[in-house]
This record gives C-alpha cells, sequence and structure tokens, in this order.
C-alpha cells in the first residue's frame, strides 16, 4: 500500500479518457486536501505509465482520513467539554486541599525574627508581618539610620524607599531584643559573615528556636552549607533548621506577585510547620526532605549566573547561552548527587527554577557581575560600585575545592572561579571551553 501510495503521488497515472494528460509534478487541490502528506513523497521523476496499479480504494481513503482527522464542530465540543471537566476536577481538589490544611502554626505564632536587613531580608520580613496584623516581626539590623527608617517611617531606605512596610514590623540594633521570645527565625545574613555573626549573637539563641535559612551559597575556607554553619557556629548540633529556596526576586515578592518557593528540612514536621507560616495566597510553598540538594543548587546557581553573564556581557549569543546553562545544570546535578542529593531536586523548583531566574533575568546580582566582566570592567570595580553581595563571586571559590573533592569534573563553573581570580580572560576561557573533548552527553 505504501509503495502504491508513493508511486501515486510520484507518478500519477495517466487517463486515455482524459482529454488531456497530467503533468508528472501536478497535483490538484482536491487530491491534496485528502493527501496532506503528498508534498512529501513527490520527486521529479518521469511518469512511469503504471497503468496496472489500482486506484486507492476506500479503504485506502478511509485510512489517510483516519491518520489525519479533520476538525468537526462536534469535536471541539468534546474538547473543550473535557478541558472544562480536567479543570474543574482540578478546583474541587483544591477546595478540598484547602479545608484540609491547618493553619493553627500561623495561629499560635506570636513573634518572628529576621536577621538582616538586605533586600531579601527585608521582603521576607513584610510578607511574614502581612500574613497577621498582630504577629510582631523584629528586624535586627546594624545600621542606626536603616533602623530608623523602617520604625519611624516604615521604609527600608536603602533597599525599597518606594514600598511602604507593615506597621507591625520593628527594626532593633538589639540581638537580645530581637531574638527574646521568638518561635521563628529568619537567617537573611550573606553566608560569608554568618559565622562571625552568629558566634557574636549566640547566648541570646534559643536552642529550640527554629532557624529558616534564607542564604544561598557555601563558606569559602570551610566549603560549609547553611546547614552545617548555623549549628556550628551557635553550638547545637540539635538546632533546628530550615532552609528556604527557590526561584524569588526581592523586589517580586515586595510586589506581591506570584512566587514559588521550596521549603527543606529533615524534620518534616517542622517543614510543615514552615509552610504554613509562610504560604499566602501569592507565595506557594512546596516542602522537601532534600536539604543537600536544595542548597546547593541554590550555591551553585549564582556561580553559573556568572557564567550566563559573561556570555550576554561577550555578545555570544543565544547558541552559546543555552549551550552553557544546560552544562552548568548537569555540573550542578553531578556534583550535589555525588554529595547525596536527589537528582530531581536540581531539576524541581529550587534547582532548574532557580537557575533559569538567576541565569536569564537582569534583576539578578550575580548575572549583573557576569555581565559587567563579559563587557571588560575589572571584578574589583564591579563589587565597590555595588551596595549587596553576590554570593556567586565568593562561592566560585569553594568549586573546585568541591569537584576535586567529589571527583567531579565541572568545567563550567570552574572556568569562572578561575576568572573570578583573575587568572582566565573570559575570551580565553570561551575558547579552552570549546577545545574541550567532545564526550558523549549523560
Amino acid at each position: 500500500m505504501a509503495a502504491q501510495v508513493k508511486c501515486w503521488f510520484q507518478n500519477p497515472p495517466c487517463s486515455s479518457d482524459s482529454p488531456t494528460a497530467r503533468s508528472p509534478h501536478s497535483i490538484t487541490l482536491q487530491s491534496f486536501r485528502s493527501r496532506p502528506n503528498a508534498f512529501l513523497f513527490l520527486s521529479p521523476t518521469k511518469p512511469c505509465h503504471c497503468s496496472s496499479l489500482e486506484t486507492p480504494s476506500p479503504a485506502t481513503e478511509n485510512h489517510s482520513s483516519t491518520s489525519n482527522p479533520v476538525t468537526t464542530p462536534e469535536s471541539r465540543r468534546d474538547s473543550r467539554k473535557a478541558v472544562k471537566f480536567a479543570w474543574e476536577k482540578l478546583l474541587r481538589w483544591s477546595r478540598t486541599w484547602r479545608s484540609k490544611a491547618k493553619t493553627d502554626v500561623l495561629e499560635r505564632t506570636k513573634k518572628v525574627v529576621v536577621l538582616g536587613g538586605g533586600s531579601f531580608g527585608t521582603a521576607m520580613a513584610a510578607h511574614v508581618a502581612g500574613r497577621k496584623a498582630e504577629l510582631e516581626v523584629n528586624m535586627l539590623v546594624r545600621d542606626p539610620h536603616l533602623c530608623r527608617s523602617i520604625n519611624d517611617d516604615h521604609f527600608n531606605c536603602k533597599y525599597f524607599p518606594q514600598y511602604k512596610l507593615p506597621e507591625n514590623l520593628i527594626a532593633t540594633t538589639d540581638a537580645k531584643a530581637a531574638l527574646l521570645g521568638a518561635d521563628f527565625c529568619l537567617h537573611a545574613v550573606p553566608v560569608q559573615f554568618s559565622s562571625s555573626f552568629l558566634e557574636s549573637i549566640a547566648q541570646h539563641v534559643d536552642p529550640n528556636l527554629p532557624f529558616i535559612s534564607l542564604s544561598k551559597g557555601l563558606e569559602l575556607n570551610t566549603l560549609r552549607m547553611m546547614s552545617q554553619i548555623i549549628p556550628r557556629a551557635l553550638q547545637n548540633p540539635r538546632q533546628p533548621f530550615i532552609v528556604l529556596s527557590g526561584p524569588s526576586f526581592a523586589l517580586e515578592l515586595m510586589r506581591k506577585l506570584p512566587t514559588a518557593m521550596v521549603v527543606a528540612s529533615k524534620d518534616k514536621k517542622l517543614a510543615n510547620a514552615v509552610q504554613q507560616l509562610l504560604a499566602s495566597r501569592y507565595l506557594r510553598i512546596s516542602t522537601s526532605s532534600d536539604v543537600t540538594g536544595v542548597e546547593i543548587a541554590g550555591a551553585l546557581k549564582n556561580v553559573l549566573a556568572i557564567a550566563a553573564g559573561i556570555v550576554d556581557g561577550m555578545d555570544l549569543g543565544n547558541n552559546s547561552m543555552a549551550a552553557l546553562v544546560a552544562q552548568g545544570c548537569s555540573e550542578i546535578r553531578w556534583l550535589a548527587t555525588k554529595m547525596g542529593a536527589k537528582s530531581t531536586t536540581i531539576t524541581g523548583l529550587s534547582g532548574s527554577g532557580d537557575i533559569m531566574l538567576t541565569c536569564f533575568v537582569n534583576l539578578s546580582r550575580n548575572r549583573t557581575v557576569g555581565v559587567r566582566l563579559g563587557s571588560g570592567e575589572k571584578l574589583d570595580d564591579i563589587l565597590s560600585s555595588m551596595n549587596e553581595v553576590a554570593e556567586g563571586v565568593s562561592t566560585a571559590g569553594a568549586v573546585i575545592a568541591l569537584a576535586q573533592k567529589y571527583k567531579v569534573k565541572m568545567p563550567v563553573l570552574t572556568a569562572v572561579a578561575r576568572i573570578i581570580d583573575n587568572e582566565l580572560t573570559p575570551k580565553k576561557a570561551v575558547l579552552e571551553l570549546m577545545n574541550l573533548p567532545q564526550v558523549e552527553e549523560v
């Protein structure tokens, strides 16, 4: 049958009854409509005058119409009904889930402390304060001027001078007062300063106070993650710990735009409690037990974002950007799984989701560093002009050590570390990466 169909379109049979013979390359509109794949078989061959071949039978025609169905009004209505049914089923499930969802954590929470007055710490403090008017949210900051701005004017004059903060958000420079009676603690201090900061306030921290880490990165000299830094600095290996991560810019949180994040803890009940505390109509919170995967993805995506920025700064095009980010995602996955993480975490919200946001959007500090490096600026000049920390710059230095420790080849992220250390120019890094052996993709 296939041979007959092919021959039919290559060499249409001549009809001795027809007043005129058809051209070997001609095809009528009617025949094309009945055989929409006809052009796949057309070739400039001479007619074979295959009069012995049978004309396609009704069975053939029916088969063709079955493989290429024509959309009818009835089929469109059926399709719409199926979509509507699926959507209504989803909404029913959602209402059932919400009716069973617990809210007792938020109801019994009286005080939350936020350590750090940066952009993300401020955004999360404002979000939590907005969850319940009776909730007291204390933000521990170092700058007395910033403290007065928050308390007197209800604005963070340094990072969000245009967004009014909830009146139940109070700033203080007194660690003891901030931590006293707190039910939850959100840690938003940059990773490289966390150990010394936490050691200085350890005496005021309740040993049962849950720490929710917002900080992303690795401690440069020790290669420790925040799940290791916090208990060690507080000298309490049992300090309850949760990591919050995922694709989220502080500015969009302040604007209350739809956002989705992940909380990860080895304690499932604790993860669920933090989910209840933070989830709102514009912030979705998923839970995970893969603390290592969430932390490693959150740390290394900042390094990859620098690489993505370099590609953009050098104007290397979209092909290069796609290849680089794909390779970087693989490198993060290789290392994370060697460290005990789940590969599904790296391809999920706190992995690929966060990577895409940080690599492709101009609001990313780390991507901005990369763009300026790729444009020819010096790293010292870039960092001195920024009023926020780009964690990827420090974390890049830990990449080589981690790659060696876990015996993982990470060419893209290692190249970023070499550029940061001023041992490789962006242009030379690109040439060397392109000259690496071309191996089978895994």
